[in-house]
């Protein structure tokens, strides 16, 4: 008995990471359909342009200085902030990333300066229309994290943003942070993981709040609250535990998925909507 129960959790895990690397790869087709078309759209444009003035001067195009066209993947997402890691001393690498923000709210500063502030615990309180659900951060322990987490939610990027995704077997998780509530939406920035748990049974255990991510170094705005131990590949950042309002998210899961599979995976059938993040301290 406990050695089918053992393989149906690990099918359900395998299962996850292929439905996660199902939409990263459907997300991935479409920012290069989108990306393509905005680069024949520029040279289009720009085309165009030159036709224009070379007909005005008289000319032929050889007479024309021309700028190169603007590429989608840089003029459509903010530059870098500087420095590596997340240890003490050390600044938080928050990299664009090639397709627009979902929300564009730029991104997080540090400053190495202040690294200890950054560590200093806060709480977190996403106010939905199920009910208050309120975590303390783990500042100490994910800085960079916890940061870029405090950076969206007082920049109004949560604000009236559906929870897209709710697992219920074997992976007991509903995922949010996603302003397009397809699940394929960031804030335009990446960065690395920290805090990452041991590879053990239930190393997500019920109250653990963490990152989702479509690969190392891929976080952004997405994040799952799990509702129930769960057993996971220890590839996603823990940044905090829930405090108040476990119970909101037992609620909800209750209600099921709108995938009938044997996974459970789909959209809540009770919709959750993230009106607003309250930031405050610990």
């Amino acid at each position: 008995m406990a050695g089918s129960v053992k393989r149906e959790r690990q099918l359900a895990r395998e299962r996850y990471e292929r439905q996660q690397a199902r939409r990263q790869q459907l997300a991935a087709r479409r920012r290069r359909r989108q990306q393509v078309g905005a680069v024949l759209f520029a040279l289009l444009l720009v085309a165009g342009g030159v036709v224009a003035l070379t007909l005005f001067l008289g000319g032929d195009d050889s007479t024309v200085a021309t700028d190169n066209p603007a590429d989608p993947a840089t003029s459509a997402s903010p530059s870098p902030s500087p420095s590596p890691s997340a240890t003490d001393g050390s600044g938080c690498m928050y990299s664009a990333t090639e397709t627009e923000a979902a929300k564009d709210v730029g991104l997080p500063t540090y400053d190495v300066a202040e690294a200890k502030s950054y560590r200093t615990p806060f709480t977190a309180t996403l106010v939905t229309d199920q009910g208050d659900i309120t975590i303390d951060m783990a500042a100490g322990e994910a800085p960079c994290t916890t940061n870029s987490f405090r950076h969206l939610a007082t920049s109004k990027y949560f604000d009236a943003t559906s929870c897209h995704r709710l697992t219920t077997k074997s992976i007991l998780v509903l995922q949010c942070g996603d302003p397009t509530g397809s699940g394929a939406g960031g804030p335009g920035y990446q960065f690395a993981e920290e805090n990452l748990p041991q590879d053990a049974e239930k190393n997500y255990p019920a109250g653990t709040v963490a990152m989702a991510n479509a690969g190392a170094g891929t976080n952004g705005s997405q994040f799952f609250l799990v509702y129930g131990d769960t057993t996971l590949p220890p590839s996603y950042t823990v940044f905090g535990t829930i405090t108040a309002g476990l119970d909101v998210i037992e609620s909800v899961a209750k209600a099921g998925s709108d995938n009938a599979n044997a996974d459970g995976d789909g959209k809540p059938n009770q919709p959750v909507t993230i009106t607003r993040v309250r930031i405050g301290k610990a």
